[in-house]
């Protein structure tokens, strides 16, 4: 009687991710990316209609990740380290389990870098827990067998401690017209990552460049924007000579303990919009203000040592 010896399927719904080799960074709520592609070489004769095909380069996708406070402080550590323009490189793995957290697959890559995080919206209505998605750049990718090794069990609790209603915005010079912020539109901060080919070599080398901050837009109620509405009648209007200002984002959990702060300076006001004004809204008329940065930080607070 012939028997099945195909291995059993398995969900998609449990993975990990390795760090120079230290397996307690976690999990994390989604992964994408990761794949090897080829570009595809075409000749042509002159003397016919044929067509020859070859494989070309090897192209390593960029590995995306979605994570919320579940992580440990090892990866935290490499994002504070990505805002401050350090390009530390990393090798991991990515960690397919069955459910029962039995290894099943593993995809390891070497030289990872980071090169886009983008930060969710945060908003005091929304109750509902806030991820960030982090992309990586790397030189390689390699698809191997589990080993059957049984994963740490996921520490839920810390996943859910970050809700995007849980957020304080600080202005320097604008305390008291902060006090009443709303909500934080999301935003991108990017390392430019350049492709260096070299001879001989079968792959790009990943080099970093410079770190992109983006613009913050935040929300505060028309009845508390008169100072930045005088602060930017002063600087943009009036063109008095602009004075960099200072700020921060600061995260906490339900019980008011700190998460992680992030920090940028060299801001400045470019653009003050009222709401919409509309006879059959009955929302509370709010204005939308957008600041640039010149630079940021990240600082993130270890939930478990604090504690």
């Amino acid at each position: 009687m012939a028997t099945n010896t195909q291995a059993r399927t398995y969900a998609a719904a449990h993975f990990s991710l390795e760090l120079d080799g230290k397996d307690e960074v976690s999990l994390f709520r989604s992964i994408e990316g990761g794949s090897i592609k080829a570009d595809v070489m075409t000749y042509q004769h002159g003397a016919n209609y044929d067509r020859w095909r070859q494989l070309g380069k090897p192209k390593f996708e960029d590995i995306k990740v979605q994570c919320g406070m579940s992580m440990s402080k090892p990866f935290y550590k490499w994002i504070e380290e990505f805002f401050t323009g350090k390009a530390v490189r990393k090798n991991g793995a990515i960690i397919a389990a069955d459910f029962y957290y039995i290894e099943r697959a593993r995809r390891e890559f070497t030289q990872a870098m980071i090169k886009e995080l983008t930060f969710p919206k945060l908003d005091g209505s929304d109750k509902n827990a806030a991820y960030m998605n982090i992309s990586m750049a790397v030189e390689g990718i390699v698809f191997k067998k589990g080993d059957g090794k049984k994963l740490a069990p996921p520490k839920m609790d810390a996943q859910k401690l970050w809700t995007a209603c849980n957020f304080r915005f600080r202005l320097d010079s604008f305390e008291q017209a902060c006090k009443r912020v709303s909500k934080i539109d999301s935003f991108t901060v990017k390392q430019n990552v350049i492709d260096y080919h070299a001879g001989g070599a079968r792959a790009p080398i990943k080099c970093p460049s410079q770190v992109d901050f983006p613009q913050l837009s935040f929300y505060v109620p028309e009845s508390d924007a008169q100072p930045f509405l005088e602060h930017f009648a002063k600087r943009g209007v009036a063109g008095e000579r602009p004075g960099h200002l200072t700020g921060m984002i600061q995260t906490f959990d339900n019980d008011g303990t700190d998460l992680f702060t992030l920090s940028f300076k060299g801001a400045d006001i470019v653009n003050v919009q009222p709401d919409k004004s509309d006879s059959g809204s009955e929302d509370i008329k709010q204005v939308k203000i957008d600041i640039y940065t010149e630079s940021m930080s990240f600082a993130y607070v270890d939930v478990q040592t604090t504690g």
